[in-house]
């Protein structure tokens, strides 16, 4: 169970987000601040593992809360990190690119609909996850985990080409829910071999989600889908 501190000045949206946070599988809100000062004390009282931040608040941006927030951490040994997901309605690049180097996860633009802020709690799920079972980082975890690599750097096994890798990743990213190996064949005008050999092998690597649809008869389908996409 992930413990969720909701960070927004108006307090109609945040009961609504906090509903959104109760009603995702695996979380849950241990406490609701509307200001930069109340959000740095109810994270010192509270721990959450998951910090859902405005950018505008009364006292304080939400990008300066983040940075204070990882300032306290530093100096408490004993205190564990707090992940950091943006829920606001800036749109300036500038502050995008403050709150990415400022530790933030993710940046979610409002207005948004339920379904997006669960798909970003999952996500943060998936990669708090994938830490707790790494050991040593293999270079397809930390691809995964930063984002993928400029085209052309990925090691691939044998047989398979980067340029190949690529435009299946892209169907992946740009095609809505999950696919099949034939969907992603017609998408990107391969053979079906071909285009499971890379859903595979994405698989393996842990940059796409399996699952299993059944039909009337036969073998159930197997859909694949981008990690985080």
């Amino acid at each position: 169970m992930m413990n969720v501190l909701v960070v927004d000045d108006d307090f109609m949206v945040a009961k609504l987000h906090g509903r959104y946070v109760a009603s995702t599988e695996g979380f849950r809100v241990v406490g609701v601040a509307h200001s930069g000062a109340d959000a740095l004390g109810a994270a010192e009282r509270l721990r959450p593992d998951l910090v859902l931040l405005d950018i505008y608040l009364p006292d304080m941006d939400g990008i300066t809360v983040l940075r204070e927030l990882r300032a306290a951490e530093e100096r408490d040994a004993t205190r564990p990190s707090a992940d950091a997901l943006f829920i606001t309605a800036a749109r300036d690049a500038g502050m995008v690119r403050a709150a990415l180097r400022a530790g933030a996860l993710h940046y979610l633009i409002k207005p948004f609909n339920q379904a997006a802020l669960q798909e970003q709690l999952r996500h943060v799920a998936a990669l708090r996850s994938r830490f707790d079972r790494l050991g040593e980082a293999r270079q397809e975890d930390v691809d995964q985990i930063f984002g993928t690599r400029p085209p052309g750097s990925r090691e691939l096994p044998k047989g398979l080409a980067a340029h190949t890798a690529e435009l299946v990743e892209r169907i992946l990213r740009e095609h809505r829910g999950d696919l099949s190996a034939t969907e992603c064949a017609v998408a990107g005008s391969l053979s079906r071999v071909s285009a499971r050999r890379y859903l595979e092998y994405f698989a393996e690597t842990g940059r796409v989600e399996v699952s299993l649809r059944y039909g009337g008869t036969g073998r159930p389908e197997r859909r694949y889908r981008l990690v985080g996409g």
